[in-house]
Order: C-alpha cells, then sequence, then structure tokens
C-alpha cells in the first residue's frame, strides 16, 4: 500500500465527511419543517422513512463512490473501510453540530417541543377520525408514551449526547465494513 494513497484516502474521506455531514443535516433539517407542516400520521410515518433512512442511505451510498473516484478509483477492502469510517464519523460530528447544537440551540429552540406538538396533533386528527374504540385507546396509549419520551429527552446534557456518540462510533464502524464491502473495487491482479 502506498502512503501517498492512504494519506489521500484519509483526506478524501475527511473531505466527503463534511460535506455529506452538511448535507444530511440540511435534509433531517427539511424533514423537521416538512413534519411539523403536515397534519398527517401517515406523511410524518413516511417521510420519517424517507428522511431517516431511504434519502441519507442513497446519499451515503453516492459519496462512498465519489470518495472512491477520488482515490483513483481501486481500493481494497482495508482501504475503503478506513476512508468510508473517516467519512461517515466526520458526518456524523457534523450532523451532531450542525443540527444538534446550532440549528436545535440556536436557531430553532423550541425544536423539540414542535415536533412533539406536530406528533401529537397528527396521532389526535388520526384518532378523531377513526371510530373504533380499541384504535383510539391504541393512538392514546402511542401519545402517553411520546410524550414521556419527549420528557426524557428534555434532560439530555452535552456529556450524555457525546456519550451516545461514542456509541454510535461502534456503529459507525459496523456500518463502514458494511459499505466498504460492498464499494470496494480491487485492482486488477490484486489479492488479499
Amino acid at each position: 500500500m502506498s502512503a501517498q494513497l492512504e494519506k489521500t484516502i484519509k483526506i478524501q474521506g475527511l473531505i466527503k465527511g463534511l460535506i455529506l455531514g452538511a448535507v444530511l443535516a440540511l435534509v433531517s433539517i427539511i424533514y423537521f419543517y416538512f413534519m411539523v407542516s403536515v397534519a398527517s400520521a401517515v406523511a410524518i410515518t413516511v417521510g420519517a422513512i424517507l428522511f431517516t433512512y431511504i434519502i441519507p442511505i442513497a446519499i451515503a451510498a453516492l459519496f462512498c463512490i465519489n470518495l472512491r473516484n477520488k482515490v483513483g478509483g481501486y481500493w481494497t477492502m482495508r482501504q475503503a473501510a478506513t476512508g468510508i469510517f473517516i467519512m461517515f464519523f466526520i458526518s456524523n460530528l457534523t450532523i451532531f453540530i450542525l443540527r444538534d447544537q446550532v440549528f436545535a440551540k440556536a436557531i430553532e429552540p423550541q425544536m423539540a417541543q414542535k415536533t412533539k406538538t406536530a406528533m401529537v396533533t397528527a396521532l389526535n386528527k388520526l384518532k378523531d377520525s377513526t371510530t373504533k374504540p380499541e384504535e383510539k385507546k391504541e393512538a392514546d396509549a402511542k401519545i402517553k408514551e411520546m410524550e414521556k419520551s419527549f420528557e426524557a429527552g428534555k434532560g439530555i446534557t452535552i456529556g450524555q449526547q457525546i456519550q451516545s456518540l461514542g456509541i454510535s462510533i461502534i456503529f459507525l464502524f459496523v456500518l463502514s465494513i458494511i459499505f466498504a464491502a460492498f464499494f470496494k473495487r480491487e485492482p486488477v491482479g490484486h489479492t488479499s
């Protein structure tokens, strides 16, 4: 392995991670505004799947391909895992700073309250539209559960967020290996 290639992989992983983090933070903020503007539980659920899983995974895959191309189009499994892990780690850190600290604390300090209100309103609207008593009870139970989780989330400190970031590192490492398996492209004639 060339030391220059290793350095390029790390530098490009860092650059792509910053950009990916900014893009995913923006996607997350767009979902927040989408969620508070619709009053439909179905739209919020579909939006959550779309904005939390499908769009971020597609964007991450595109960034992995772009990262591979930036380092010459070929890399081993180890090189791919290294570059992708750096990219995902920096991305996660960027999201933490941009969305969780800057946006949620400075730009939209009522983010949690607005999210709770939007979700409770949507569930109440869904509950009011049904005539089945068991569905009404289920909606009431979900509302109570949601309110408890929002109350528990109010007391989260920066220290606890940093601790959860540590747990995220393990998840990011596993995710990086999975993505590396998909996006590695060994040079012809290279044996692992």
